[in-house]
């Protein structure tokens, strides 16, 4: 057993003093607000572990590589699919054990891994097909973060046009011949224009499944000229919307598609910071809420590992669109960052006996936070990933402060290899 005497913590919904948690076999066994009795003490802000719920982990070797020029999402796209080719399942677990790193270190506990590079450059599998998963698993592992691998499903360049180039890698031929190599855990089908409509019904009752949606225009008008649908209705009549489900973006909107969205229950995966960078656009997410639909955030393009940041940008993205201050409280971004459950984790998120004993601990007295009250005010918008000292998965401490600069190693060693 390990006991820990928190000096403020987020417990309940909101920030309570000498908060002493006892921890065994990874999960909290007690829980005692305002306590008398001694500890290890943890000096600091401490929230529960925080939820990565969308994650590409080879898009880490972009960051900085790709904002010298103007472009779109789609002349971006181009240049990740070179960081793709490159990918073996060496250089990947060197690369994704490095990025799952930085991610416990910014206070991730948890990561969904939407995974669609399978098989070598010319599309033919591996001499055992699950190399490149079998990477994933080991950095996360390596890591110390928990990992739900999201097996993505990719036949399409668009709408029934075979892949192109590097995209033959991440295609099985079939949704049969995906299902067969993937089995039964978590799914994900990569978008409605890279699985034909004939196919997707293979889909139907897998849980956890999660699904690019809507994220760009142009596959909205794509989606209507192929199938006089918009993406979120063609899911809708597939029978692949419920809570189950989680779509990541949900950038391009109509009024229907909200209301399917939040009727069905579907979990929505914002991703503010990688919407911004790749000047996406604002999607509706207090709308989403307010309709029914649960919500997540994630890291996706790695642009920025910054749970503080995402959950900041959902509140700030809305006063630009709007004009207006006031979308969220600080206590509702919490309870979206710390949505594991969008990706299978059941009984993590929480600092309550029973629940997994995960701990991010941030500096209330850094240049950033001091002065504003150690509340959860501070963890949202003022706090950043930089501000976090200590992190516990499963009871097990997976990062310190000490740890940075031989990450910051780890991270130069696996992307400069890669681009060698």
């Amino acid at each position: 057993m390990t006991a820990y005497l928190l000096e403020r913590a987020w417990v309940d919904g909101g920030v309570r003093d000498t908060v002493r948690v006892e921890i065994a076999d990874g999960r909290f066994t007690s829980v005692e607000v305002d306590s008398d009795r001694t500890a290890a003490p943890v000096r600091g802000l401490t929230l529960p572990g925080l939820a990565n719920a969308h994650s590409h982990a080879f898009h880490r070797a972009l960051r900085g590589r790709t904002q010298q020029e103007r472009g779109s999402f789609w002349t971006w796209r181009d240049r990740m699919y070179a960081v793709a080719e490159r990918l073996e399942p060496d250089s990947y677990f060197a690369l994704a054990r490095a990025t799952y790193r930085e991610m416990v270190a910014a206070g991730y506990t948890s990561v969904a891994e939407f995974h669609y590079v399978h098989h070598r450059p010319d599309g033919t599998p591996y001499a055992q097909p699950d190399d490149m998963e079998s990477a994933l698993r080991r950095a996360a592992e390596e890591a110390g973060i928990r990992m739900s691998l999201m097996d993505a499903c990719y036949l399409s360049s668009g709408f029934g046009k075979p892949p192109e180039g590097i995209q033959v890698r991440f295609s099985d031929g079939d949704a049969g011949r995906w299902a067969r190599r993937a089995g039964s855990g978590p799914a994900a089908i990569h978008s409605v224009r890279a699985v034909p409509r004939d196919q997707l019904r293979v889909f139907r009752g897998r849980a956890p499944l999660h699904v690019h949606l809507s994220e760009q225009r142009a596959e909205n008008e794509a989606c209507l000229e192929a199938y006089g649908v918009t993406p979120t209705r063609l899911l809708h009549d597939e029978g692949l919307l419920g809570p189950g489900t989680t779509v990541v973006h949900a950038t391009h909107l109509t009024d229907d598609d909200i209301e399917l969205l939040g009727a069905s229950r579907t979990s929505v995966c914002i991703t503010p910071t990688t919407e911004r960078d790749l000047a996406d656009g604002i999607g509706p997410a207090r709308r989403l809420l307010d309709a029914g639909c649960a919500l997540s955030i994630g890291s996706d393009s790695q642009a920025v590992i910054d749970p503080f940041e995402e959950l900041r940008g959902l509140e700030m993205d809305e006063r630009l669109a709007t004009e207006q201050r006031g979308h969220w409280t600080a206590a509702e971004l919490l309870g979206v960052g710390t949505n594991h459950a969008a990706m299978g984790i059941e009984g993590a998120g929480r600092i309550e006996v029973g629940a997994l004993a995960d701990l991010v601990t941030i500096d209330a007295s850094s240049p950033r936070t001091a002065g504003t009250g150690a509340d959860e005010q501070t963890a949202v918008f003022a706090a950043t990933a930089q501000d976090v000292r200590q992190v516990v998965v499963s009871g097990r401490v997976v990062y310190t402060r000490d740890d940075d600069e031989e990450i910051g190693r780890e991270l130069e060693a696996a992307i400069g290899r890669l681009w060698a």
